[in-house]
């Protein structure tokens, strides 16, 4: 597959991605043509993120539910919580995701579009990217942006040329069969060198004795 900016503009200079070509199954009539464009979700962020963790697409399962990584056999929510020491796979949606803002941690995907069939990102084609701008305007803050998986991966060489700190995760996916606690060693760089809770915390105190 390959990626598109989402003016329209096939840069392989930004998005470090080469066009291939795309397999046809005629003896199983997979009609490809047919396939429904599918658009991903909004940015999670406020103004006091540091951290941005950008996946791919959601899969099928995520895009039913209306939730990121909502499918219930990925890992995601069950590293966030261990790193964050929250109980997060075990709390309802709406809930997870001030915790991560709480925590100053942004979430999104690289793909704003794409056409897929089935969950797996060798799947995607037609892809556009999103529009990173969304984020930076509003997190003016931000300063590491982790990669969950080697497809969202591809775009941290850009990330880096921005002077943001980049970081290449193992997929959270189930179809990537690393154990949970290897992917975790891993995971922990989310968060490494400093807490932003307790970091906020110091913020809000130190504006209450201000006043």
């Amino acid at each position: 597959f390959f990626f598109q900016a989402e003016d329209g503009i096939r840069d392989y200079k930004v998005t470090g991605v080469q066009r291939v070509l795309f397999r046809s199954y005629v003896a199983q009539e997979v009609a490809w043509c047919s396939v429904a464009r599918q658009r991903g979700f909004p940015p999670v962020v406020n103004e006091h993120a540091r951290v941005l963790i950008l996946g791919s697409f959601p899969s099928p399962e995520s895009l039913r539910r209306k939730q990121y990584y909502g499918h219930p056999q990925n890992h995601f929510w069950k590293l966030m919580g261990a790193l964050l020491e929250t109980p997060l796979y075990e709390m309802a949606y709406a809930e997870r995701l001030p915790v991560l803002l709480q925590h100053r941690i942004a979430l999104w995907d690289v793909l704003h579009q794409c056409e897929r069939t089935g969950a797996l990102d060798s799947n995607i084609r037609d892809a556009v990217q999103n529009d990173f701008q969304r984020v930076m305007r509003v997190a003016t803050g931000l300063r590491r942006v982790c990669f969950n998986g080697k497809t969202a991966g591809r775009f941290a060489p850009l990330f880096a040329e921005w002077g943001y700190e980049t970081l290449v995760l193992p997929s959270s996916s189930p179809a990537y069969t690393l154990a949970l606690e290897k992917k975790l060693q891993v995971w922990r760089g989310v968060t490494a060198g400093w807490d932003g809770r307790r970091a906020e915390s110091k913020k809000a105190r130190a504006r209450s004795g201000a006043t």
